[in-house]
């Protein structure tokens, strides 16, 4: 029988990356990447040049359509793969990242009456300036009974699908009137190549409020939020919700034709794209855990049971691997919080030294800061420079170091901010274990635990873990073509279900990070410290939400 491959597509928060994979062999035959050429949109809109409010992030979705068009071909010419032998296409993406589209699924941002709305752009995942709705999202829920935030650790988060349509609406209704629906981007990419309107039960459990047996919450709620969101659920998110490794439709002529594949060939429902990594990493059982390591981080659990955890972000029956629940919680700056402090912190000198010795500044920084004990810098920070998502779920929080004194050097912060993302790795862990929810194995994927081996060990050290790496560069690409691989089905010589094709397709490195009794010791002292300043600062201070209070006090004085 002639080889047969599958195609995975991961829209990350900077560039779109495409795979290709052997459906027998799994790993990864060929990748490549396109850089959004907007790239993430915080200041002011591309070509206008309109100002935007603190705390957006908005993106061009012109920018996924180019991926489609280069790495898709890209990676057929690298591979030598025919179109033919590609029986299916997984597609991953970064949520909750929404977009307003008219009836024919075209963005309205690139109508030409809305360029200059806001509001008609794609929001990425770390837009926060929902922060309002999503708070009053939580008020409601709790002043009215309902019990589905139990599902998400008690607290809407103003980075989901609910929070960012009402503010939509709230601050420019004709957007929202104009819209025929809100989407998740990665269910938008599957309805470009597609041509059918389906929705993941992935993105909608996880960041709508969707749940298998009770659908949406009822009418009620959301029309004693807002009279009108009454029929939000039957007109702005109408869709049927499939579910993960599911048919979502064939490859439109017009599909194919932008990415040199065949029409026919088999999409897979959207997954979000640090849970296409459970797939990629080869978790298929209860008790397993998946940290997503990149710009942020999400950590990812399976188990048969169905508890409530505090600060979850979500609980949702198979909406990782079918017939598990699947939890996640996460962080919202990891790599992102060590590139601002390369890029914006450190002094000329670092820099200088790092181009002289011919690596990058993160190289330079983690070489000198792997010399130093754990403990040994006298410092401890909190990890909350795009605020907190599990298991405080505030926005409004911010970062901290304390023990800086005038001796204090740059490798000796870097480290500190490192430990800082491993002390709210380990809160997050033992929320679970808290809940009953055991973690009794580690795996870890993504760019992060393949380019910084001090972070790794960290991590290791700090939760007391051994943790298992992921062999595939692309993860969680691989894990969005072994969806693309079950949705081409049996009939097609692919697999019956997701566990099948993770295990066949996904591997692990044989080297692994171990933690080392000695450092483990020390880390437990300082975790402690870690959980002070956690509490005070996050439970009970209310100084940075005063900061950030004053802060926007003054710039809205300004404009």
């Amino acid at each position: 029988m002639e080889k047969r491959y599958v195609i995975g597509i991961d829209f990350g928060t900077e560039s779109g990356r495409v795979v290709i994979a052997d459906v027998q062999q799994g790993g990864e035959l060929a990748s490549h990447a396109t850089l959004y050429r907007h790239g993430t949109i915080v200041e002011k809109l591309p070509g206008s040049g309109k100002a935007l409010g603190q705390d957006w992030a908005l993106q061009h979705p012109d920018d996924y359509r180019e991926v489609l068009k280069h790495s898709v071909p890209e990676v057929l010419r690298i591979s030598g793969v025919r179109p033919e032998q590609v029986i299916g296409i997984g597609v991953d993406f970064t949520s909750c990242t929404i977009l307003p589209v008219d009836a024919k699924g075209q963005p309205l941002c690139v109508q030409e009456r809305y360029r200059n709305e806001p509001h008609a752009y794609v929001k990425l995942w770390k837009h926060h300036a929902a922060q309002e709705e999503a708070n009053r999202i939580n008020e409601w829920a709790k002043e009215s009974g309902e019990t589905f935030l139990a599902r998400y650790g008690g607290k809407s988060s103003s980075e989901w699908m609910v929070a960012k349509v009402w503010q939509v609406l709230n601050e420019a209704p004709e957007i929202y009137q104009a819209a025929y629906r809100f989407v998740e981007a990665g269910d938008w990419i599957v309805q470009q190549l597609t041509g059918n309107w389906v929705r993941s039960n992935c993105s909608a459990g996880y960041k709508a409020f969707w749940h298998k047996q009770d659908g949406y919450p009822p009418r009620q709620f959301f029309k004693q939020l807002d009279p009108r969101l009454e029929d939000l659920t039957d007109t702005k998110l109408a869709g049927d919700v499939l579910p993960l490794g599911s048919r979502a439709g064939e490859l439109s002529a017009e599909a194919a034709q932008l990415t040199g594949l065949c029409p026919g060939t088999a999409v897979a429902v959207a997954i979000i794209d640090a849970h296409a990594g459970v797939a990629g990493s080869g978790a298929v059982r209860s008790g397993q855990m998946v940290m997503a390591m990149g710009t942020s981080l999400c950590l990812l659990v399976l188990s048969h049971n169905e508890v409530s955890v505090e600060g979850v972000s979500g609980v949702v029956e198979d909406g990782m691997i079918t017939g598990l629940y699947g939890y996640e919680a996460g962080q919202p700056a990891v790599g992102d919080l060590f590139g601002w402090y390369c890029d914006q912190a450190v002094p000329g000198y670092v820099q200088e030294a790092a181009a002289k010795e011919g690596v990058s500044v993160h190289t330079w920084l983690e070489q000198r800061a792997a010399e130093l004990k754990p403990g040994q810098h006298g410092l401890m920070a909190v990890d909350w420079w795009n605020g907190n998502r599990s298991v405080l779920e505030d926005a409004d929080l911010s970062g901290l170091i304390v023990g800086l004194t005038l001796q204090t050097k740059p490798p000796e912060i870097y480290r500190a901010l490192l430990e800082s993302t491993a002390f709210g790795t380990r809160k997050i862990m033992e929320a679970f274990e808290e809940a009953g929810v055991l973690v009794n194995e580690i795996f870890a994927c993504g760019g992060l635990p393949k380019r910084n081996r001090l972070f790794m060990q960290i991590y290791a050290d700090v939760t007391g873990r051994e943790i298992k790496i992921a062999a595939a560069a692309e993860t969680t690409a691989l894990g969005a073509a072994i969806h693309g691989a079950v949705a081409a089905g049996t009939e097609r010589g692919s697999y019956p279900d997701l566990a099948a094709a993770a295990i066949q397709m996904a591997k692990v490195r044989e080297e692994t990070f171990r933690p080392i009794p000695e450092n483990v010791a020390v880390y437990d002292d300082l975790y402690r410290q870690y959980i002070r300043l956690h509490d005070v600062f996050g439970r009970g201070g209310l100084v940075m939400k005063e900061l950030k209070r004053i802060k926007r006090k003054l710039i809205n004085h300004s404009e």
